[in-house]
């Protein structure tokens, strides 16, 4: 698995604020939208043409809910601001899906943008970059081509599950923003997988792949950490208050979001260290294995130093070495050398370095 990094795309260097230029990649598919119309008692979803043939419900106990996946078609999302007055710099950032994770409050309005991450099925993180306004009485989502983002709560509005129903847009505000964060405890399940499966080869096997996976690891810790804090401060910014679009009643459920967000950064904190620990064990153990390599070499050389200065003695050509009148010296010589051996290999296991 490996994660890789996304570069900015150039057409976005040197051109003026406000500038609509989507960043992700090219697609010939069509921008699907939804208009999702629910109060207490009733539920329509209806999927439009195109966004002229959305109007507002103009009663105020119906909440409008419109989902647009897709954001490649620029004139679709400025068609769209034009209708519902969004201002060029949001529609800027609706299609940068290089764009960071923030918040942006309005006079009249709530702009934030969320990353869902995911494993797809090489096992490698995949952001879907999510974009919500929120208005009285009306939201409307943006995500680039996951057609099933949003498929739980559209399962909740429609069978009428939870309190979805019986609260306003806000409510739906934080059910996405819920959703989103919930989604972050399945990417550290898998996360803390992989690390107790890499820390199983570590003790077996520390091989160059292993180091790699850690890498690897510590590459995906840093994306996701780099989506969740700025979360943290978009809930604080709603639970401060910061618009009347948020009601008091919905303030508590933002409450516990911010409660699993916290969980969430300390249990990627904990995976940070654990990760830092694994490379000091491959280190260690790599450390452990040169210096076992090393330890037999010296052992076999040791071994071998009186052995070559017996044989280096009477190697030499000198012409009067009585030694070598000695009708048993050969013999002699090989008994000294394979006492000394045997005694060295004796004195070595004795004292454990073998």
């Amino acid at each position: 698995m490996m994660f890789t990094l996304k570069k900015q795309n150039k057409s976005k260097i040197g051109v003026p604020p406000g500038s609509i230029i989507y960043t992700g990649e090219k697609t010939e598919e069509t921008i699907e939208i939804i208009l999702t119309r629910y109060s207490k008692n009733e539920y329509d979803e209806l999927i439009l043409p195109s966004v002229s043939k959305y109007s507002k419900e103009e009663d105020l106990k119906k909440i409008d809910w419109l989902m647009l996946t897709g954001i490649h078609n620029i004139n679709i999302i400025e068609e769209l601001g034009r209708k519902i007055k969004i201002h060029s710099l949001v529609m800027e950032d609706i299609v940068n899906v290089f764009e960071r994770v923030k918040i942006e409050v309005f006079d009249d309005s709530v702009f934030t943008i969320l990353k869902k991450i995911s494993w797809n099925e090489n096992d490698e993180l995949v952001e879907d970059h999510i974009s919500i306004l929120l208005y009285q009485n009306l939201l409307i989502s943006f995500n680039d081509d996951n057609k099933d983002m949003f498929k739980q709560i559209k399962e909740r509005l429609k069978h009428d599950r939870g309190r979805i129903r019986k609260l306003d847009a806000d409510y739906l505000y934080y059910s996405i923003i819920d959703d989103v964060v919930d989604n972050y405890f399945e990417v550290l399940e898998n996360l803390s997988d992989r690390i107790e499966d890499i820390e199983e080869e570590l003790v077996k096997n520390p091989t160059e792949e292993v180091l790699f996976d850690i890498h690897r690891i510590k590459r995906d810790i840093i994306q996701i950490r780099k989506n969740v804090f700025p979360i943290r401060e978009i809930i604080n910014s709603i639970i401060r208050g910061d618009s009347k679009l948020i009601k008091n009643t919905t303030m508590i459920y933002f409450r516990d979001v911010y409660d699993h967000i916290i969980r969430i950064i300390e249990t990627l904190e904990s995976y940070r260290d654990m990760v830092s620990g694994l490379l000091d064990i491959y280190l260690s153990s790599t450390s452990n294995k040169m210096n076992e390599i090393m330890k037999v070499l010296t052992i076999i050389a040791t071994v071998f130093i009186p052995l070559t200065f017996i044989v280096g003695v009477y190697g030499m050509n000198f012409q009067y070495m009585p030694e070598l009148a000695w009708k048993y010296g050969y013999l002699i010589i090989w008994i000294i050398m394979f006492v000394i051996l045997s005694g060295l290999v004796y004195f070595f296991k004795r004292k454990k370095w073998i």
